[in-house]
């Protein structure tokens, strides 16, 4: 049995202009490897189909360009050159025509290229979405062998090619974000109360991670940070977003623009969860006169968790003092509890009785071995007492905050992370990394995981997938 595809070309009138056949498939007797298409006939009719049907635009469009668009009088040609153009169906070779510019109006050169003009970016807005797509979500090699796997091009497209086209798509992201500022909270307090009434809190946590660096110019090689966040809404929906600290110039405007995308209104309390470090408690400051900053207490209860596993190794004792491991696993828990109901005076003054204890024990003063055990307990709890004196503002009662049904916890950004950063930066990539790229990268990937790409490829080609 044997099957012929055509393309039939028609006018805007209705007449046919050109028959052409562009595929003939045999099939044998029915198997179920056989039936319908496969995929190298596929690919085969798809990569026709594409050729005569962009051959027929191509003439269309350069007859049409062939008359000034002034006066209506024939352009004079000039020469032809060939233009290679990447498609997710194979590269095409394009004829395009030079003219001459009409003397009818004055023109910065003699000549022009209509259809170069036109076609400025090389790849197909088809191509770059899928290549940035999945290279946002899988290694730039693994893009490259699916999108061979399943398109015809074969051969003509690498990894370098697709991380270079990411890249440039990321910068263009970044040339979009506007301009970094000092404060970046808008109007007075007169402006804000006559805002209409504001939706119930968003909701921001925010933590970093590390992600491996090499540098081959001065073969140095460490880690540096990026931070991943995520902002919910009341409603539960959701928005990611994520920088590389050290490249990013425009950080907390970052941020800004994703609460204002999500319709916060300076009229609307927000309320940020960190770790504590620095770096990321400076992003959420100067962002909503409303906001609220508060210490996350999921970092709060797994340090005090490990120290209570080290206090269990503790076998000396001080019978005269009553100290024992038993005792400090009680004084944690004391200390846990001060902790929760937002009591940091009593829960500092508890460290303290803690590390006295510690020291005790750590102490060699007697014919004992002294406790390496109670050496890194005493280690931990001074630790844990910086922790908690730096950060001491930004503890609230969250037993109270919990009863009420409000967030004390930003566990829910640990996904973030791993989404955001872990899976494709880190995990079981055998790859190190510059700031740049892996900046560039998370944006796309940000897009990509947000369910914003499709729609950001069509703000910037209005007829994509229309």
């Amino acid at each position: 049995m044997k099957f012929k595809v055509q393309i039939v070309v028609e006018s805007e009138s209705g007449e046919t202009q050109l028959i052409q056949e562009v595929a003939q498939i045999e099939k044998g007797h029915l198997q179920p490897e056989n039936l319908g298409l496969t995929l190298t006939q596929a690919k085969e009719l798809l990569q026709k189909t594409q050729r005569t049907i962009a051959a027929q635009q191509i003439t269309e469009y350069q007859k049409q360009q062939n008359f000034c668009s002034h006066c209506s009088q024939k352009l004079l040609h000039k020469d032809k050159r060939t233009i290679t153009y990447r498609t997710p169906f194979g590269k095409l070779k394009l004829q395009s025509h030079r003219l001459f510019h009409c003397t009818c109006t004055k023109q910065a050169t003699r000549s022009f290229n209509p259809l170069a003009n036109l076609l400025k970016e090389r790849t197909s807005p088809e191509l770059l979405y899928l290549e940035s797509k999945f290279a946002s979500l899988m290694s730039y090699g693994l893009s490259s062998k699916l999108l061979q796997e399943l398109l015809p091009i074969e051969g003509e497209i690498n990894a370098t090619s697709i991380r270079n086209n990411l890249q440039a798509l990321g910068q263009r992201l970044e040339s979009e974000l506007p301009e970094e500022a000092g404060i970046l909270i808008e109007g007075c307090q007169r402006d804000w109360e006559r805002l209409p009434k504001p939706d119930l809190p968003l909701v921001v946590g925010m933590d970093g991670g590390y992600v491996r660096f090499y540098n081959r110019k001065t073969k140095t090689a460490g880690h540096f940070q990026a931070i991943a966040g995520k902002s919910i809404k009341a409603d539960g929906t959701s928005k990611r977003f994520g920088m590389v600290y050290c490249y990013d110039t425009k950080p907390q405007r970052r941020v800004f623009e994703v609460l204002k995308s999500q319709g916060m209104q300076m009229n609307q309390q927000v309320t940020f969860l960190s770790d504590g470090e620095e770096s990321i408690r400076h992003l959420q400051y100067y962002l909503n006169p409303n906001a609220e900053h508060i210490l996350d207490w999921f970092h709060i209860t797994m340090r005090i968790t490990v120290m209570k596993q080290v206090a269990k190794g503790i076998t000396k004792e001080d019978l005269e003092a009553g100290i024992s491991s038993e005792s400090m696993q009680k004084d944690l828990t004391s200390l846990k509890w001060y902790l929760w109901h937002g009591n940091v005076f009593k829960g500092l003054a508890k460290i303290e009785d803690l590390i006295e204890s510690a020291c005790v024990l750590a102490s060699d003063d007697d014919d004992e071995q002294p406790s390496l055990e109670a050496e890194k307990l005493c280690s931990h709890l001074e630790e844990f007492e910086t922790y908690i004196s730096s950060n001491g503002q930004y503890i609230p009662n969250y037993g109270e905050r919990y009863r009420n049904g409000e967030r004390i916890s930003s566990s829910f950004v640990e996904s973030t992370v791993n989404q955001l950063i872990s899976k494709r930066l880190v995990k079981k990539q055998q790859m190190r990394w510059t700031p740049k790229g892996a900046h560039l990268l998370i944006q796309v990937r940000t897009q990509v995981l947000n369910d914003e790409w499709m729609s950001k490829f069509q703000q910037w080609y209005p007829n994509f997938r229309a």
